[in-house]
């Protein structure tokens, strides 16, 4: 191989790998920023509550999959209309998680990680998707709190988040119901 060739595919390496390398750190700088969001919230929150019997700092997660989702939802439990959630057993245990307890506290984030409030777990149902209630739907606060639209919109996620392990939704599957209630935001 000539040398001019060997130097060009060096410098189309070097450039490629410097590429990359920059946006790995601007990707840390994002999740650095994100956690620190994350670790002020909970750090605000135990100032002000220092009976809190959790001073380490818990689990924060968004809803849903898509940002436009997981932004409107945070808002609806900043605005105390969310006080629930659904998720499929079938998640906990494919990802061998373990099941949610009452008194739990979790960080809610919008889609790229701010943090927005602190929830404390308050029920835990163990339902199949066709028992879920019409109560259960209203206090899930999504889309206009009806059953049918819980339905809709729950069967399409739960499909989605199967698909790629060749699974299928199925109306039997249990669902883990959980009710929370809102313990600070800012």
């Amino acid at each position: 191989m000539n040398s001019n060739l060997v130097k060009s595919f060096a410098v189309i390496f070097l450039t490629l790998l410097s590429c990359k390398t920059d946006l790995k750190k601007n990707d840390n700088i994002e999740m650095t920023d994100n956690k620190q969001s994350v670790e002020n919230l909970w750090s605000n929150f135990i100032q002000e509550n220092p009976e809190n019997k959790i001073k380490e700092t818990p689990i924060s997660f968004y809803f849903c999959d898509n940002k436009k989702d997981a932004d409107e939802c945070a808002e609806l439990v900043v605005n105390g209309i969310k006080r629930a959630t659904a998720t499929s057993l079938w998640w906990f245990e494919t990802n061998n998680e373990p099941l949610p307890e009452v008194g739990d506290q979790y960080i809610v984030t919008d889609w790229n990680g701010n943090a927005k409030v602190v929830i404390e777990t308050t029920k835990i149902d163990k339902v199949p998707y066709n028992e879920i209630t019409p109560e259960f739907a209203k206090i899930e606060g999504e889309g206009d709190k009806s059953l049918e639209y819980w339905k809709r919109v729950h069967k399409d996620y739960y499909t989605r988040e199967m698909k790629p392990y060749n699974e299928e939704f199925n109306e039997n599957m249990i669902i883990v119901c959980e009710q929370f209630k809102l313990i600070y935001t800012e």
